[in-house]
């Protein structure tokens, strides 16, 4: 069944090759930005604004690596049925559950009892261990590793090859810079970079 992209951006290329991978068809690519309109990704066309979501019959996926602008496209379109795409190559165990609009790269690997909401993205190479959990419109960016019983709020950020001991909690909205290691508890809208990762000052 053919899927419709929304974005058109570099992380649309890896939605669209995700897409194919898993033997499903990229109907159509949708962006705002008129730019990209008669341009084709991976051969897939871009044919306009994202308001045409509103009378796609078919699945949609969100292919926007921005927490914030997933979560605003999701709220204006609740009558759209949300994809959930993983790649061949993903290592998702039979107890995992994924949320709608979720998307799995290759590579990735998803331990027993994860939970995962909607819109989230474990990236190319990320690893989950066991009973994480993994809130809506979440990011693990590619090569980030959870261990077990890692909490990640809603739209939290995980930059590239970061890591989280066993069982800490990154708060809502809280972006990890890229390499960080959490070793305890981060709290909700805050940037923390490191190795431990601390929260930057506020200026």
């Amino acid at each position: 069944m053919s899927v419709l992209v929304v974005g058109a951006g570099g992380h649309a290329k890896v939605v669209i090759a995700t897409l194919q991978a898993a033997g499903r068809e990229a109907s159509a690519v949708v962006d705002d930005d008129p730019t990209w309109h008669g341009v084709s990704i991976l051969g897939v066309p871009v044919v306009g604004p994202t308001s045409r979501l509103a009378g796609h019959a078919g699945e949609a996926v969100l292919a926007i690596g921005a927490n914030a602008v997933r979560q605003r496209l999701a709220a204006a379109h609740p009558e759209a049925r949300w994809a959930t795409v993983v790649h061949p190559s993903a290592v998702v165990h039979e107890s995992v559950r994924l949320g709608p609009g979720t998307v799995v790269f290759a590579g990735a690997v998803l331990q027993p009892d994860v939970a995962v909401g909607a819109h989230a993205i474990v990236n190319t190479g990320a690893t989950v261990d066991h009973d994480g959990r993994l809130g809506d419109y979440v990011h693990v960016a590619p090569g980030g590793h959870l261990s077990g019983g890692v909490t990640l709020g809603e739209g939290a950020f995980l930059g590239v090859g970061c890591a989280c001991l066993p069982g800490v909690t990154v708060g809502a909205w809280t972006t990890v810079g890229g390499g960080g290691v959490v070793v305890r508890d981060l709290p909700p809208n805050v940037t923390a970079v490191g190795v431990p990762a601390c929260p930057l000052a506020k200026p």
